[in-house]
C-alpha cells in the first residue's frame, strides 16, 4: 500500500516536472507575442481618468478570461482530432501579426489617431465617458482574442512532441501567465505616475519625477518592440511554416534578419490587400 502511495508520488512529481520543462519552452516560442500583448493593452489603458485606470485594466483581463475559456478546449480538440488545421491557424494568425505590425508602422509614419483618441477621451463629459471606455474596453479585448488565439497555437506546437496531458498543463499555465502576468504588468506601468506623485509628496523629488517622465517613454518603448516582435514573429511563422518562403532565406543574413525581412514584406502585402478590400467595400455600398 505504502509502495503504491510513494509510486504515486513520484509519478506526480515528474508530471510536475514534465509540465515545468514545457511551460518554460512554451513560454519562450511565446515571449514576443506576450511582449506585444503588454505593449498594445498599455496603450490602451492609457487616457483615461486615473481613477477609473484600474477599473477598466480589470474589466480587460475579465473579457481575456473569457477569450481563453473560448480558446483553451477549441485547441485542444485541434490538437487531439485535427492537427493539421494548427498549422492553418499559425499561418492565418501569423498573416494577422504582419498586418497589425505594418498598419503601426504606418500609422506611425503617417497618422497620430492614437494621441487623438486619448485627448478626445480626456476631454470627454461625464454622459459619454463610460461608453468610451466600453468602446476602448470592447477593442481591447477584441485584440486580446486575436493575440490569444496566436499564443496558445504556438504554445501548443512548442510542446507537440509531449504527452497530451503535458500539452494542456502546460498551455493552461502560459495562457493563465497571458492573463494575469501581463496585465499585472499593464496596471503597474499606468500607476507609475500615481508612485511617483506620492515620491514627491514624501520629498523624494527626483525619484518621483524619474517615474512620472518614465512613464510615456516606457509604454512608447513597448509599443516599439512589440511591433518589431510581431513582425519578427510572424515572419518566423511563414517561413518555418511555408516551405516556399524558407527558400527564400539569403544564407549570408542570420535567421532572424532573414524572419524580419520576409515579416516586412509579406506584411505590406496584407496591409495593401486589406485597404484594397476596403475601398471597394465603401464603393459597394456608395453605389
Amino acid at each position: 500500500m505504502a509502495s503504491g502511495i510513494f509510486l504515486l508520488l513520484d509519478d506526480i512529481a515528474m508530471l510536475a516536472d514534465d509540465v515545468a520543462v514545457a511551460s518554460k519552452m512554451a513560454t519562450q516560442k511565446t515571449a514576443a507575442i506576450l511582449g506585444d500583448d503588454l505593449a498594445v493593452n498599455a496603450q490602451k489603458a492609457t487616457g483615461f481618468d486615473q481613477s477609473r485606470e484600474l477599473k477598466v485594466i480589470w474589466a480587460i483581463t475579465k473579457g481575456s478570461l473569457k477569450n481563453k475559456a473560448i480558446i483553451l478546449p477549441v485547441a485542444f480538440a485541434l490538437t487531439a482530432f485535427a492537427p493539421f488545421l494548427i498549422t492553418i491557424i499559425l499561418v492565418f494568425g501569423a498573416l494577422f501579426l504582419l498586418y497589425e505590425g505594418v498598419e503601426k508602422i504606418e500609422e506611425y509614419l503617417f497618422h497620430k489617431e492614437e494621441e487623438v483618441k486619448n485627448e478626445e477621451l480626456l476631454n470627454s463629459t461625464e454622459e459619454n465617458i463610460l461608453e468610451i471606455e466600453k468602446e476602448k474596453i470592447k477593442s481591447a479585448v477584441l485584440t486580446d482574442f486575436i493575440l490569444s488565439i496566436e499564443i496558445v497555437v504556438i504554445a501548443l506546437a512548442a510542446v507537440s512532441d509531449k504527452p497530451f496531458l503535458v500539452q494542456v498543463s502546460s498551455t493552461v499555465i502560459v495562457a493563465l501567465i497571458a492573463t494575469f502576468g501581463v496585465y499585472g504588468l499593464v496596471a503597474m506601468i499606468v500607476r507609475m505616475d500615481n508612485v511617483g506623485f506620492w515620491l514627491i509628496e514624501k520629498k523624494r523629488i527626483q525619484s518621483g519625477n524619474f517615474l512620472i517622465g518614465a512613464m510615456p517613454k516606457l509604454i512608447k518603448t513597448l509599443a516599439f518592440v512589440g511591433t518589431f516582435a510581431m513582425i519578427l514573429v510572424g515572419g518566423g511563422i511563414l517561413s518555418h511554416k511555408i516551405e516556399f518562403f524558407h527558400d527564400y532565406y539569403i544564407e549570408a543574413l542570420p535567421a532572424l534578419t532573414n524572419d524580419l525581412f520576409i515579416g516586412l514584406i509579406i506584411g505590406v502585402v496584407v496591409l495593401f490587400v486589406v485597404k484594397i478590400f476596403h475601398i471597394l467595400k465603401n464603393k459597394i455600398r456608395s453605389s
